[in-house]
Order: structure tokens, then C-alpha cells, then sequence
């Protein structure tokens, strides 16, 4: 049935060629969102306003959006119908109904002998750095000035030649900034295209918690075990940099 549009609250459906239902992962975790087939076409209905709106939406390919108005469908600011609303549809949540699955690629999850494609995606949502990966040489000078306080507060691992630095606050060093989610770090700017995507990865190759899991724009992650983090101080910092000038 359609809702009253005096109450100013909009009902709105979309469909989607089947062929094109590999693209609806990235609205995956719209749990109000409901999906139902129809032959060669994929029915959704209950978005909100703001997901009607979205990038997400936008980037879906051959995605048409209706909204609901007494039982016929417009398209956007259209004046006169498109279709008649479809009845007898079996309507699924959108999370139950589109399965997860992982399908091969040439990416490695680092030391897992599985092969899994993982894609990141500029995100919207701005969330707060609480990691830093710099290049030693551009901040030890730095480093070796600041007041213990400053340190502290911070741990740190040595990858290649970079460090990466965990806490906060952080230092106001150059460098690429990460934040968190379930135990990832993910590029600032970035999340998984399927944001549900964290907690089963979490799940399957971290479950005890106790390796941070660091990727980049591409995909590409790095496992780096929490043991091996150290408390930050000038003192660790010297001693880890002639340890490297020694290999």
C-alpha cells in the first residue's frame, strides 16, 4: 500500500537487471532495504530519503528509482506514472538475500593460502587518525627532540623503512594516516566497498585479535602481529635504527 504523501514521508522502489546483481554489495548492509526477483529484473524497496540520494545509488549501474505514489511508480520529479506497483512478490532483506562471497583473484591476503579480491572505496564518513605511517629517515630528527609525554602514549612497528605509529594523539609528522575498524587499518578517506565486509574478515583470519591488519587503496593488506608492537621512546628509536644500519 502507499503511504500518505501528506505526511511528507516518500515510499521508494528501484529495480535492477539480474545480470547487474553483483553491484548491489555495496548497499549489502542497508538492512531496511528489501529485495524481491521478478524474472529478469531485481524489485527494492525502503530506502530512506538519504540513501535514495546517495553515491552509492548513483553508482549503481542500469539502476532505475521510482517513488511510490497511489499505487503507480515515477520516476524522479516525473508528472505522470511509469509503472504499476508489482504485487505478489516474496520480499527478502537485502543481507539475507545477497550471499557474500570472495571470488578469485591474483591478490593474496598475506600469509593466507587462500586467494580473496577485497576492494576499498573513498568513503563519505570522515573518522578520527589513530595510526601514522612515515619514513624514518624524514622524522627521526624530530623524534629524538620531542619530551617523553609526547611519546608515551604511542607504540610503533618498523615496516621496511617506514614506521608506523599507533595511539593518540599522534604525532604531526608526514606521512599516510589509517584509521580503524574491527581491528583493520584503513586508509583515512577509504572503506571496504562491502562495509559489513570487516567483521567476517575479522571473523576468519583474526579471530583472536591479535594482529592489526593494515591495507591500502589497492586491496592489499599486511598482517602485523600486536606483539611486535614496542612502547614508543628516543631510546627505542635509536636502538631500532642501529639495529637497521647493522643489517
Amino acid at each position: 500500500m502507499a503511504k500518505d504523501s501528506s505526511n511528507g514521508i516518500k515510499d521508494f522502489w528501484a529495480e535492477l537487471p539480474r545480470v547487474d546483481e553483483d553491484s548491489l554489495g555495496s548497499i549489502r548492509d542497508w538492512k531496511n532495504v528489501q529485495i524481491a526477483l521478478e524474472e529478469e529484473i531485481i524489485w527494492l524497496k525502503g530506502f530512506t530519503t538519504e540513501q535514495a540520494v546517495s553515491s552509492e545509488i548513483q553508482q549503481l549501474p542500469n539502476f532505475l528509482l521510482y517513488e511510490l505514489r497511489e499505487g503507480l511508480l515515477f520516476r524522479k520529479d516525473a508528472l505522470v506514472p511509469s509503472k504499476k506497483v508489482r504485487t505478489a512478490l516474496l520480499w527478502t532483506p537485502i543481507d539475507k538475500a545477497l550471499r557474500l562471497t570472495f571470488p578469485s583473484s591474483n591478490q593474496n591476503f598475506f600469509g593466507i593460502d587462500e586467494k580473496i579480491e577485497v576492494k576499498l572505496k573513498p568513503s563519505e564518513e570522515e573518522q578520527p587518525a589513530t595510526a601514522l605511517l612515515c619514513s624514518m629517515t624524514e622524522v627521526k630528527e624530530t623524534i629524538i627532540a620531542l619530551p617523553k609525554f609526547k611519546l608515551e602514549k604511542l607504540d610503533w612497528i618498523v615496516i621496511n623503512d617506514k614506521a608506523l605509529f599507533i595511539g593518540n594523539p599522534l604525532l604531526s609528522f608526514p606521512g599516510k594516516t589509517y584509521w580503524t575498524k574491527d581491528g583493520h587499518l584503513l586508509p583515512t578517506g577509504y572503506d571496504f566497498e562491502f562495509k559489513n565486509l570487516s567483521s567476517l574478515l575479522q571473523r576468519k583470519y583474526n579471530a583472536s585479535q591479535d594482529q592489526w591488519l593494515l591495507w591500502n587503496e589497492n586491496g592489499n593488506v599486511l598482517q602485523l602481529n600486536k606483539d611486535d608492537f614496542r612502547k614508543l621512546s628516543v631510546s627505542s628509536f635509536r636502538l631500532t635504527e642501529k639495529a637497521k644500519e647493522w643489517m
